[in-house]
């Protein structure tokens, strides 16, 4: 499975990209609002962080406007992926996009029909939200093995972008079904390293080793 980082915070991005853990970036309007930054200077350092997919949201409802605001996007690299929402004029949207051969991520999606209608119009990436799922009393899991059954009996090539992932159960989860991608933020990407017997035996070995007396190198 697939790491996308969701945010807009470039400090963020290239510490986890040393990693190896970074293949692509999400953002949306939150996370530009929250970076304080201009969207077309961040996503253009963003880009500059990761060769995968740097998805960059249009803020227009209607086809036309979210055409114009497409063009202006996707010039700002060639790795943008057009974020557009999951309405009559953003799958219109994503249809045009699509057949000129620009990467669109198609975002707020909550059932599986939604899903099927995206991967029609050509969708390169459908993004269901399991935590707003889940906080709503539903169980967004559920929507992505449903997700992944259908896509799976009509070959559909749009990767299934599990997004509003709270925790690193709803990680696990994803990558049992056969998510394509996990969009996290960093502290969830962070805490998948995190267990407290390797942390236990971290600290056993460096007690041993201050033991030894030596030093290497």
């Amino acid at each position: 499975m697939k790491f996308f980082v969701d945010t807009a915070d470039t400090a963020e991005i290239a510490d986890l990209a040393a990693t190896g853990m970074v293949d692509g970036v999400t953002t949306n309007p939150s996370l530009i609002k929250k970076s304080g930054r201009d969207i077309m200077e961040v996503t253009k350092e963003i880009c500059g962080l990761t060769d995968g997919p740097v998805s960059a949201e249009v803020i227009a409802l209607d086809h036309a406007t979210m055409m114009k605001e497409a063009e202006v996007l996707r010039k700002i690299a060639d790795n943008v992926c057009i974020k557009v929402p999951l309405t009559i004029d953003g799958l219109k949207t994503c249809k045009a996009l699509t057949s000129e051969g620009t990467m669109v991520n198609v975002t707020l999606c909550f059932s599986a029909n939604q899903a099927l209608l995206a991967a029609k119009a050509g969708a390169s990436f459908i993004s269901p939200f399991v935590g707003r799922h889940d906080d709503n009393g539903l169980d967004g899991m559920t929507l992505i093995e449903d997700i992944r059954l259908i896509y799976d009996n009509y070959t559909f090539d749009t990767e299934i972008l599990v997004a509003s992932i709270r925790h690193p159960i709803h990680v696990l989860e994803s990558a049992r079904i056969g998510a394509d991608v996990g969009t996290m933020p960093p502290n969830v990407i962070r805490n998948l390293f995190k267990h407290v017997l390797t942390d236990k035996g971290l600290e056993g070995f460096l007690k041993d080793w201050k033991d030894t007396g030596q030093n290497i190198g």
